[in-house]
């Protein structure tokens, strides 16, 4: 059974075309979540409170 499941796919023939856009959306996708706070901060600048 796990052999059948491992082997599933494998020999697609444009499977290289179908895992390296996967694996790029994967990193692009935490360097997205690595990126939020910096990029947030740039688009809404923290307001300083004031003592008047």
């Amino acid at each position: 059974m796990l052999n059948t499941l491992l082997h599933t796919g494998s020999e697609h023939p444009d499977l290289l075309w179908i895992v390296l856009p996967s694996l790029l959306s994967f990193v692009a996708g935490l360097s997205a979540g690595a990126l939020s706070d910096r990029v947030r901060s740039w688009l809404r600048p923290r307001r300083e409170a004031s003592n008047d």
